[in-house]
């Protein structure tokens, strides 16, 4: 996935929202590396040489919980030169909640505090990794 992205790229999900640059490439090599049982699948594929849309599917343990997840995704892209410029995911956060975190998912996952909580604790985990990466270099 990172190879597909240009050295400037903006990528944004209900989760992460605003990632820049090489927050994005870092993003995603933590997810893979942390989801248990990954499978990913993809369909509905349309692209030109500046735009390109498909649904695809994440289907995982989530490791803080150990339950399982299958996250239907909308993606959205925009190309320069072959590369991703901007990628736009979208998807329930709320089935999300109710997915990995179980009963408080499934009560408190449609609360905008909840979610709002639910993202913080994800960019903060993303951004012990990126530091943590800059540290082991």
């Amino acid at each position: 996935m990172q190879d597909c992205y240009a050295e400037k790229v903006i990528f944004y999900d209900p989760v992460f929202e605003d990632l820049v640059d090489d927050e994005v490439k870092l993003m995603w090599e933590m997810l893979c590396k942390r989801a248990a049982n990954l499978a990913i699948a993809f369909k509905n594929v349309e692209a030109d040489d500046e735009y390109g849309t498909c649904d695809w599917k994440a289907s995982y343990t989530f490791t803080k919980t150990g339950r399982k997840v299958v996250n239907n995704i909308r993606a959205h892209m925009r190309f320069k030169d072959g590369k991703i410029i901007e990628h736009t995911d979208q998807f329930k956060l709320s089935s999300w909640c109710r997915q990995a975190l179980g009963w408080p998912g499934a009560l408190f996952g449609t609360m905008n505090w909840f979610q709002q909580k639910v993202r913080r604790s994800a960019q903060q985990n993303l951004y012990d990794y990126i530091v943590a990466q800059r540290n082991s270099k």
